[in-house]
């Protein structure tokens, strides 16, 4: 054989084994693709990263108090609005005074005012649901009756919110029943509880606020307040009070624990 005739032979040879070569990447890129590592039709889908929004965490179904800051903390909460005078009011004491607070909210009143929802979730503060009616005798209502008045609510409160989470849920008066406390917990919302009652809805006067806030201190970290159902005038003037003078017997300020 000359030596042409060899070369091309040998040329061929070459030729035949990349062949075979390609066509058997060919092979296992047809095995990548259906196991998974391809975008086709017929390609197992890789498992979804899970998305922490995708279905409400559950939490403790027991009512809390305690903050979570560790140390000499409080927990304000302000009940019953959003109120479209007295809410932008309690805001900008809070702000002032750079204290963080839980505003538990009326559904219907959220529903109507979400310009004020969105406003208490930029300044940074929480939500709480504090149900439709507030009806201080739900307690003694079916449970059918007491799911309405709770996932009514949180569903109006985190619509006006546009994305905010309610975390917390606080039954009217106090209300609690085991069974609103842990439909609350399943759908995201730890029950909230309070230590100090301002008795601020009796409207005697700011000075009994402060007062009776101060007598009050040693029962425990989270204090009542409302900015809705009624003139509010004088709880925003016992904030201006309460909130520096807080800060000067050393408290700081969290939030109840979730």
């Amino acid at each position: 054989m000359t030596k042409l005739g060899q070369r091309g032979g040998i040329e061929g040879r070459i030729v035949g084994i990349a062949a075979t070569a390609v066509a058997l990447l060919g092979v296992a890129g047809v095995f990548a693709f259906a196991e998974g590592n391809g975008s086709g039709a017929d390609a197992k889908p890789s498992k979804p990263a899970t998305s922490q929004n995708s279905a409400p965490s559950k939490v403790d179904p027991s009512i809390v108090h305690a903050s979570d800051r560790p140390g000499k903390s409080l927990n304000i909460t302000i009940d019953d609005g959003p109120d479209p005078v007295w809410t932008p009011k309690v805001l900008e004491v809070l702000k002032n005074n750079d204290v963080k607070a839980v505003f538990c909210m009326i559904g219907p009143q959220a529903k109507a005012h979400p310009d004020l929802v969105k406003k208490v979730v930029a300044a940074g503060h929480k939500l709480c649901d504090h149900t439709i009616s507030h009806n201080i005798g739900m307690g003694k209502k079916p449970d059918s009756y007491q799911s309405e008045q709770i996932l009514d609510a949180q569903k109006m409160i985190e619509d006006a919110a546009g994305g905010a989470k309610v975390e917390y849920y606080r039954a009217p008066g106090g209300a609690f029943t085991p069974y609103s406390r842990q439909l609350a917990a399943d759908h995201g919302m730890r029950p909230l509880g309070w230590n100090v009652d301002s008795k601020d809805f009796e409207r005697k006067g700011t000075e009994s606020i402060v007062n009776t806030v101060k007598s009050e201190m040693s029962n425990g970290p989270t204090v009542l307040f409302h900015d809705g159902g009624g003139n509010r005038g004088e709880t925003v003037d016992a904030l201006e009070q309460l909130l520096p003078w807080m800060k000067q017997q050393g408290y700081g300020f969290g939030f109840p624990q979730r």
